[in-house]
C-alpha cells in the first residue's frame, strides 16, 4: 500500500512539473530558456515573408540557445550596462516604434481598387494613342545634319550612316534604332518633327534640340501598346500605397510643434 501511495504521490508530481517545463526549450547554465522564445522568432520570420517548415524549428531552437549563451557571456562582461549598448537600444526602440506606426497606418488605410482604376486610368490618359517606331541619327552641326540628308537623297542607307556619324551612343551602334515608344517619350523638338512625319518619311530638314542636331526617320506607326491593368496592378498598389505613407509623415511634420 505504501508503494502504491508513493508512486501515486509521484505521478502527482510529474503530473504537475510537465506544463512548467514543457514551457522551455532547454536550461542554460541554471536559467531556463522557454519556448515562447522560439514561437517569437519564427513569427518574425513569417512576417518578413520567410516559411518556417516543421523541420526548421531544431535549427529555431538551436538559434534561441545560441543567443541565450551569447546574452549571458555578454552581461557576465558588464556589456548591457555600457552607455553604447543603451545608445543602441534607444535607437533600436525608436526604429521598432516609427515601425509599428507605419505598419498600423497602412493596416488601416489599404488601396483601394477604386484608387488603383484611377491611376490606371490616368496613365492610359498620358501614355495612349500613338506609338513610333523610329530612327535618328545624331550629330553637332547643322552642316552635317544636311551632309547626312543629302546622302540619304543620293541612296545611302540610313542605319549605315547612323552607325558610322551618330553621336548617339544608346542607337547609333543600332543604325539609329530608337524602339516603339510614344512622342512624350522624347523632347519637344524631336517629337513635334517626328509626329508630322508618316511611315517611311525622313525629316526634310535638320532638326534641333539641345542634344545636338537630328536627322529622323520614322519606320512603323501604331496604336500603344499598353499593358492591362491586371498586370500592372501590383505594381500601382505599391505605388500608391508609398504615396499615402509619405503624405501621412509628411502631416505628422506640418501638424507638430517644432520649438
Amino acid at each position: 500500500m505504501k508503494k502504491v501511495l508513493l508512486a501515486a504521490a509521484a505521478a502527482a508530481a510529474i503530473g504537475i512539473a510537465l506544463p512548467a517545463a514543457a514551457q522551455n526549450v532547454a536550461i542554460v547554465n541554471g536559467k531556463p530558456v522557454p519556448k515562447a522564445r522560439v514561437d517569437l522568432l519564427s513569427q518574425q520570420l513569417a512576417k518578413a515573408g520567410r516559411q518556417v517548415p516543421p523541420e526548421m524549428q531544431a535549427q529555431l531552437k538551436d538559434e534561441v540557445i545560441a543567443r541565450e549563451i551569447f546574452m549571458q557571456e555578454a552581461s557576465k562582461r558588464g556589456l548591457d550596462a555600457s552607455d553604447d549598448f543603451k545608445n543602441q537600444m534607444e535607437l533600436a526602440r525608436q526604429t521598432i516604434l516609427i515601425r509599428e506606426l507605419f505598419a498600423d497606418y497602412q493596416k488601416n488605410n489599404p488601396v483601394t481598387d477604386a484608387e488603383i482604376k484611377g491611376e490606371y486610368d490616368k496613365f492610359v490618359a498620358a501614355n495612349g494613342g500613338k506609338e513610333y517606331k523610329a530612327r535618328h541619327i545624331l550629330v553637332e552641326k547643322e552642316d552635317e545634319a544636311k551632309a547626312v540628308i543629302a546622302n540619304l537623297k543620293k541612296g545611302q542607307k540610313f542605319e549605315d550612316l547612323a552607325k558610322k556619324q551618330s553621336k548617339d551612343p544608346g542607337s547609333g551602334t543600332n543604325g539609329g534604332d530608337l524602339d516603339w515608344a510614344t512622342a512624350a517619350s522624347y523632347v519637344p523638338e524631336f517629337a513635334e518633327a517626328m509626329i508630322k512625319l508618316k511611315k517611311g518619311e525622313t525629316t526634310a530638314a535638320p532638326v534641333k534640340s539641345q542634344f545636338g542636331w537630328h536627322v529622323i526617320r520614322v519606320d512603323d506607326i501604331r496604336e500603344a501598346q499598353l499593358p492591362k491593368l491586371e498586370e500592372v496592378r501590383p505594381q500601382i498598389a505599391q505605388q500608391l500605397q508609398q504615396q499615402k505613407l509619405a503624405a501621412f509623415q509628411e502631416n505628422l511634420r506640418k501638424s507638430a510643434k517644432v520649438e
